[in-house]
């Protein structure tokens, strides 16, 4: 079987939030040539529609590489919600 057997623990999801108006949005660019484009588009469309508070960019170092813990606890600081994107 070359699935293989991934073994972890199960997480809780974070609750919904109740609308998008108003809230802190972060995106979260994985590196790929074309994300940042697609992300842009993507926040431009729903900006117009939710009127964010706040749109804050992250870039990770590499397409292939995960965000560093301090990243991620940035993000989730700073964030009510977060978008990400391949891209390719």
């Amino acid at each position: 079987d070359p699935r293989g057997i991934v073994e972890a623990e199960p997480r809780v999801l974070s609750p919904r939030v109740a609308t998008l108006h108003g809230v802190r949005l972060g995106v979260l660019d994985n590196a790929k040539m074309k994300a940042g484009k697609l992300l842009g588009y993507t926040t431009d469309i729903l900006n117009e529609e939710f009127a964010f508070a706040a749109v804050n960019h992250y870039v990770k170092r590499g397409f292939s590489y995960t965000a560093d813990p301090e990243m991620i606890a940035a993000i989730a600081k700073a964030n009510d919600v977060v978008i990400t994107a391949i891209g390719d």
